[in-house]
């Protein structure tokens, strides 16, 4: 049976795919695609992951990369950074060794544009097709498939893959070319450091001028200070909790991405680079793990 998918509203039959990379993010964008109808193998470094997965979802686990990628029409991948990423992709065991000519391989995770248009060339030697497609919107989005993605590559494969992505995301575009996904994920990345330190600076002033800050925030959250930020992170910053979202340590891998890239594209970036010490002083504070709103905490040592 087709499977309607509802935020497009056209009528995607079942295919072939593989998913590798079984996170915080992988596991819940996998499941979507198991519930869209579609035949998914998963693949996950920790074998045990991959088998809960299977149990809870259906379909198949793999033992390797090259397993999973076997026979696979579109392959999708979440996993850490770049030296993960290659480890899928490339060797013996890699997914590009059991692709078919003219399969897609769309990666999810936030990675450098280097490794993308890297990947993108090493697909092309071999027939296949390299689709770099960070995603924004965190465990939540992946959990409630309103994930945003950004995409870099050709156009064909581009659309081969988006219909199928949609089982867990709201959107998803193509910005341009190889590269240009990841590219564009920085630029999200950077606009949403500078909004969490604003709002962590304005959280602490109102709470040192003694105001009831749910309220200030109720009420300015109507007007322009108000932010994705303010509506979700600004009660837990007044509380005082971060055990959740999005992990400091996973904010400063991407943003030494984007201060990496800005060297070499000559970008000026202060504000980011300040940041991004900032970040760093809340990991030495045994932060690394506490979500990216706790820049707050910097300013009540």
């Amino acid at each position: 049976m087709p499977s309607l998918n509802p935020r497009s509203y056209e009528t995607i039959s079942p295919r072939k795919v593989a998913f590798l990379g079984l996170g915080v993010m992988g596991y819940p964008m996998a499941g979507h695609l198991a519930k869209a109808g579609h035949s998914v193998t998963v693949y996950n470094r920790t074998a045990a992951k991959a088998q809960a997965w299977v149990q809870e979802f259906g379909g198949r686990a793999a033992s390797t990369p090259r397993e999973a990628a076997s026979g696979a029409e579109l392959v999708y991948a979440c996993v850490g950074n770049d030296a993960d990423l290659r480890s899928v992709v490339l060797g013996a065991d890699g997914a590009y060794a059991g692709m078919k000519t003219g399969a897609v391989f769309a990666d999810h995770t936030t990675a450098s544009a280097e490794v993308a248009r890297e990947l993108y060339g090493a697909a092309r030697e071999r027939g296949l097709h390299f689709v770099d497609a960070p995603v924004s919107g965190g465990q939540a989005g992946a959990q409630n498939g309103a994930l945003t993605i950004m995409c870099g590559g050709d156009v064909a494969p581009f659309a081969a893959m988006q219909p199928v992505a949609l089982a867990y995301a709201r959107a998803c575009t193509r910005i341009g070319d190889s590269g240009a996904g990841q590219l564009a994920k920085m630029v999200n990345q950077i606009a949403v450091a500078g909004v969490i330190q604003g709002l962590a600076e304005a959280v602490a002033f109102g709470q040192q001028a003694g105001l009831d800050m749910n309220l200030v925030l109720e009420v300015i959250g109507k007007g322009a200070a108000q932010s994705w930020q303010m509506d979700n992170r600004g009660k837990t910053m007044v509380a005082d909790q971060f055990d959740f979202g999005f992990a400091v340590d996973w904010m400063r891998k991407d943003l030494g991405l984007v201060l990496e890239e800005a060297r070499r594209n000559g970008a000026r970036l202060p504000v980011t680079a300040l940041l991004d010490q900032f970040y760093a002083d809340v990991q030495r504070m045994g932060g690394g793990r506490w979500d990216t709103s706790s820049l707050i905490r910097r300013l009540k040592v």
